[in-house]
């Protein structure tokens, strides 16, 4: 009768190492499944574009074609150039050459330029020395081409205008020998003319808005005025 009931005891010993085994083993498989879900969360983190410090460094740029900031639109050929209602007078079309760009109305563009002439007839006859001082600093953009062309008998403040400085420093070629009077200038003016070695040769301000003349010697290098709007030349270099 021994025999059986050791049997019987080893067969009870089997299962019970057998079922400790098991325990281990699979304790082992959810450690290594734990440890396989590391790199895939930090592979994930990675294939994030918004994380990563590299990330903003190798995200390709947005799709679209490059285009110079100095670029322009394409122009209506002059041949193109037609109202809607009407016809162009030669000095307008003339005007209108080179443009308008494309996809625009010809005749917004000619009432930009008529506009100018329109301004200008007005400041004239308030001030004269304002209306050119106006074409100096480019308060009246683009003088130039709509006076050529659409209103000529402003053209003597085209002229004089192209002698004149506006606020800002001006060096070599650009100074000009001769005498300059400000316009409309500020209760803070101010201005100074230096030699090739940064010498001071004229230099001035005024605090009372009145106007002022001075002289730019052959000797000056560069002028710089502030607050005194525009300069005007005078007398025989007017």
């Amino acid at each position: 009768m021994r025999y059986p009931f050791l049997a019987g005891a080893a067969v009870v010993i089997m299962t019970a190492a057998l079922a400790a085994c098991g325990s281990s083993s699979d304790g082992g498989e959810e450690k290594a499944s734990g440890a396989g879900a590391g790199p895939a969360a930090s592979s994930g983190a990675a294939a994030d574009p918004g994380s990563g410090s590299g990330s903003g460094s190798v995200s390709p740029s947005p799709a679209g074609p490059k285009t110079s900031p100095t670029s322009e639109p394409p122009k209506i050929p002059s041949d193109e150039l037609t109202p809607a209602t009407g016809t162009f007078t030669k000095k307008q079309k003339e005007f209108l050459v080179d443009r308008v760009p494309k996809g625009m109305d010809p005749a917004a563009v000619l009432q930009t330029g008529q506009a100018t002439c329109d301004r200008l007839t007005y400041l004239v006859k308030v001030d004269r020395d304002t209306a050119v001082g106006a074409i100096v600093t480019g308060e009246i953009a683009d003088a130039e081409p709509a006076v050529g062309h659409l209103c000529t008998q402003h053209q003597a403040l085209v002229d004089r205008a192209s002698g004149g400085y506006a606020d800002g420093t001006h060096e070599g070629k650009a100074l000009r020998p001769g005498r300059y009077r400000d316009v409309t200038p500020t209760n803070n003016c101010s201005w100074q003319v230096t030699d090739a070695n940064g010498k001071d040769l004229v230099s001035g301000s005024s605090d009372d808005g009145k106007r002022t003349v001075i002289t730019i010697p052959r000797a000056a290098r560069a002028f710089t005025s502030t607050g005194c709007y525009a300069w005007l030349p005078e007398g025989d270099n007017g």
